[in-house]
Parts: structure tokens; C-alpha cells; sequence
């Protein structure tokens, strides 16, 4: 176990009790040239920002985060969104920021600037989304939390929303990272464990447009953060074990203003259809790397549709889109993705989600 696990967190609440005077910290939160992985540094502000306008922009070593070559590795962060801090409390803040190239374009894995802009144009359809964000927690040596070090748990079974010491591993930081989500306003509508043992889900949404990736990159930081004050690392590995273990994905229910009324199953199923007809397309932005990551997932077993055909139906966990039972019966709601890996970018999932409903014939 590293020994960072093992600091005394008692200690340190000590130091974060002593008065801070006018002066708050702001953490800048960034997505890296992974497009996966999450980056953050704190910077003193004189007083807390009322507004996101109030926020310099800031600069960090791209070349350190797979941005830019050190020749020339100035990287600028621009705030978009500030959230309250649950680690500092007080008027500290969580400054959620796009990544920006020395030549003012963005980063390649900046995909919130596109994004907002494909909001933006289909913001008459008042697209709402809900990702099931699927993760997996493990001990410091990359093995599942709280499996035997020289085997295996008993079969999936009894897992999926279990209760009990041998059922359920890493309790505390799902509930203390649902706290932390509820103070900073990230609207969780909730969470569970998951079929695997050491696998966990959490449900950010209903939120509309831009709001989503927001929300959910914000929540993956908070996420990450929780589980080091634990010594457990977070995977969003969408297949972590190999055999006969369910992989993680982030389900992306989605809706039009349309689908949401009376008669909205016509316009449910017009999507649909759009869709089947841009299955390749959409694989391809379902995860970071084209498609790779969830060929490991999407194998047609475990709750999951083969990567190679689309598919839908209602009530089936083993298609592409799945409608909802209730959906079908009241003729009106929303439609479930599957397909997203549990590694995708939100921004990229639901900016192909309305390019194909919304803007395309």
C-alpha cells in the first residue's frame, strides 16, 4: 500500500481549520491530452467570484499533460463554470475550465468549445440528458477492492444492489462522494452498486444541453479526489477484468421536448432510426480511442449489444437503444444509449447525440 494512503486525515483537518482571512482558494479543473484523465491546481483569489467573468484565465505545462511540446508548452485554461468547494468549504471553489493551445484554438481533447456549440444551434429541441456513470474501485495495486489477493469472489449474482460485508466493497466513498455532489449542486439523481463485485454506479441528470458534460466531468473529479482521501483508486476502465465479469459503461438517456409529451413515441422512434443509420459513427465517439476501449465491452454478453450491429427494444438490456418500459406503455419519455463507455467524454456522447436527432436530416 503506498504511503499516501496512510496519512492521518485527522491531522490535516487541523490546518484546514485555521482561518483563511478574505483570500479563497480556486481550484482549476481541466481534462488532460487523454482525454480521460483529469487535471487540477489551486490558485489564491482575493476574494470569492461571484461570476465566472470575475475568474482570470491561467496557464499550466501542456507538455506535462500530453498538450503540447516543451518547447513551446504554455497551455491556457479558461473557467466556464464554478461549483463550492466540499474539500476547503467556506467561499473556496472548483473552477471547471477549457483547455486552450498557445494559438487560441483548443485543445484536441477539449471537446466542451464544439459541444456548446451544437447546444447552442438545437436549443429550440431543450435536449435533456442522463448518464449512468459505471466505475470500478481498486486497491492501490490495480486489484479489484476487496477481492481475495490470489482469487476470485463467488459469481456475479448477488452483487447488483447488494447489502452486506461480503456483498459490497467501498460503501464510504460512494456515500461520501454522493455528499460531496449534492453540496457543489451537481444534480445526482442517484446510485447502486453493480453487477460486478467493487463495481459501482452513479446517475447525474435530468440536466439539459451543456450542463450534462459539465456536471459529469465535475462529479468524476469529485470522484477521484473522494476515493485518495481513501487510499482507493477509481478505474473507468469499461473492461477491467477479463472472463466472466460485467464491463462498465455510462448509459446516456436522452430526450427532446418533443419526446417528452403526449405522442412522443413517433419522435422517439424517428431518432432511433436516425441512429441505426449512424451506428458506426457514433462508436467511434462512444469512448477516447475510436472504439477500442468498448470492443472489450460490447461483446454481445454481460448486458451489452455487439459493438458490430445496432439494435433496439424495449425493456432489453442486450440491444443498442433501449425504451423503457414505461415508456413504451405511456407512448411517451425517453430512450436509452448504451453504447458509451464507462471512459467516454460526455461532451462528445451528447454533442453526436443531438448532431444526429437534431441537426441532420
Amino acid at each position: 500500500m503506498n504511503s499516501n494512503a496512510c496519512t492521518n486525515k485527522v491531522v490535516l483537518e487541523k490546518y484546514l481549520s485555521l482561518p483563511q482571512g478574505p483570500r479563497v482558494q480556486a481550484t482549476y479543473i481541466w481534462i488532460d491530452g487523454t482525454g480521460q484523465g483529469i487535471r487540477s491546481k489551486t490558485k489564491s483569489l482575493e476574494s470569492k467570484p461571484s461570476k465566472v467573468e470575475d475568474l482570470p484565465i491561467w496557464n499550466y505545462d501542456g507538455s506535462s499533460c500530453y498538450q503540447a511540446e516543451g518547447s513551446n508548452s504554455d497551455t491556457y485554461l479558461h473557467p466556464v463554470k464554478i461549483y463550492p468547494c466540499p474539500f476547503r468549504l467556506g467561499d473556496n471553489v472548483l473552477v471547471l475550465c477549457e483547455a486552450f493551445k498557445y494559438n487560441k484554438e483548443p485543445t484536441l481533447t477539449n471537446k466542451r468549445k464544439a459541444c456548446k456549440e451544437v447546444m447552442v444551434k438545437a436549443k429550440e429541441f431543450l435536449p435533456w440528458f442522463g448518464i449512468e456513470q459505471e466505475y470500478t474501485l481498486l486497491d492501490q495495486d490495480g486489484h479489484p477492492f476487496g477481492w481475495p489477493k490470489n482469487g476470485f469472489p463467488g459469481p456475479q449474482g448477488p452483487y447488483y444492489c447488494g447489502v452486506g460485508a461480503s456483498r459490497v466493497y467501498g460503501r464510504d466513498v460512494v456515500e461520501a462522494h454522493y455528499r460531496c455532489c449534492l453540496y457543489t449542486g451537481i444534480r445526482i439523481s442517484g446510485t447502486n452498486a453493480e453487477v460486478m463485485p467493487a463495481q459501482w454506479e452513479f446517475q447525474v441528470g435530468p440536466t439539459e444541453g451543456i450542463d450534462m458534460g459539465d456536471d459529469l466531468w465535475v462529479a468524476r473529479y469529485l470522484l477521484e479526489r473522494v476515493a485518495e482521501d481513501f487510499g482507493v483508486v477509481v478505474s473507468f476502465d469499461p473492461k477491467p477484468m477479463k472472463g466472466d465479469w460485467n464491463g462498465a459503461g455510462a448509459h446516456c438517456n436522452y430526450s427532446t421536448k418533443a419526446m417528452r409529451v403526449n405522442g412522443g413515441m413517433e419522435h422517439i422512434e424517428k431518432a432511433i432510426d436516425k441512429l441505426s443509420k449512424n451506428h458506426i459513427r457514433h462508436i467511434k465517439e462512444y469512448d477516447p480511442n475510436e472504439g477500442k476501449d468498448n470492443e472489450r465491452r460490447l461483446t454481445g454478453a454481460h448486458e451489452t449489444s455487439s459493438i458490430h450491429d445496432f439494435s433496439s427494444g424495449v425493456a432489453n438490456r442486450g440491444c443498442s437503444i433501449r425504451i423503457p418500459r414505461e415508456v413504451s406503455e405511456q407512448g411517451y419519455g425517453y430512450l436509452e444509449d448504451r453504447r458509451p463507455s464507462s471512459n467516454c467524454d460526455p461532451y462528445s456522447v451528447t454533442m453526436v447525440i443531438v448532431k444526429t436527432t437534431c441537426l441532420e436530416n
